[in-house]
């Protein structure tokens, strides 16, 4: 399971909460998704955006006691079944092999960046994730401009 946010409070008397995703995959709070708590499944009843969280309502969670008790509460879901994305589960622990065919380390990290996240690399190196241009198989292809690992 990927944490995808978390619950940060409760919303109104009728059981919303506010839900701060981790993610830009919005679809995670669509109508029918599945989170998963510590106590088990949620489902999205209903959700919207508000200013850059969204008001949730969950299945089962109908007063403001209930949802003020998921106060905190970090949420996680399946993995995406999509081929394009890089994932930064698949990113840790891959190996980074430039377009030359030259090992350049292991990935250590993902670095949030506004421009670009960074690959951390186990030597310290940092590669803007935007040099990526293929992975698979414990390794992620990059090319780089001259001198980025001098």
């Amino acid at each position: 399971m990927l944490e995808v946010g978390r619950i940060a409070k409760a919303h109104g008397l009728r059981g919303d909460v506010v839900v701060e995703l981790v993610t830009d995959r919005v679809e995670r709070l669509a109508v029918g998704a599945v989170l998963h708590g510590p106590h088990g499944p949620l489902t999205v009843e209903r959700s919207a955006p508000h200013q850059g969280r969204w008001i949730v309502h969950l299945a089962g969670v109908d007063d403001r006691a209930a949802a003020e008790a998921l106060r905190g509460t970090v949420v996680k879901a399946e993995p995406l079944d999509d081929p394009d994305a890089l994932w930064v589960h698949d990113l840790i622990g891959a190996e980074v092999v430039d377009s030359e065919g030259t090992r350049r380390g292991r990935v250590v990290s993902v670095v949030a960046n506004p421009a670009s996240d960074l690959l951390e690399l186990e030597d310290g190196a940092l590669v803007p994730a935007r040099f990526v241009t293929g992975h698979g198989d414990g390794v992620v292809r990059v090319e780089t401009p001259q001198g980025l690992f001098e």
